[in-house]
């Protein structure tokens, strides 16, 4: 009867461990889990940036899009950080902060237009 048993369990325990041993090999820790860039969205549009402050970590990418019926840019404020294009209704730009700081920004068209994105 113990022999019996004993044909039983080791097959039953060297299939759980190497079972758990595979398992084990495909668990990812959180460390070393690839981490997906953010986006986030600044909408355009009534002379505004919305939202007016946007807080993001560094590697984020924004992607700014024109919702008014005309034209605005969107300029870094010491003006070589990031620079778009004119952008006409529904054109975007996008731009990725790789370095943490406070970034003000306007549209040259209409200088009175400014926002501040602050990367940490």
């Amino acid at each position: 009867m113990t022999k019996k048993i004993i044909q039983w369990i080791v097959p039953l325990f060297l299939a759980g461990v190497s079972i758990s041993n595979v398992a084990a090999r495909n668990v990812t820790s959180p460390a070393e889990t690839p981490a997906h860039p953010a986006t986030q969205e600044v909408k355009i549009d009534n002379f505004s940036f919305a939202p007016q402050t946007i807080t993001i970590p560094v590697g984020t990418t924004i992607h700014w899009t024109n919702r008014d019926d005309i034209p605005h840019t969107v300029v870094s404020e010491d003006k070589t950080t990031f620079k778009s294009k004119v952008l006409d209704t529904d054109q975007d730009f996008a731009f990725t902060f790789s370095q943490p700081g406070t970034f003000n920004y306007f549209c040259s068209v209409h200088p009175k237009m400014t926002a501040t994105v602050v990367v940490k």
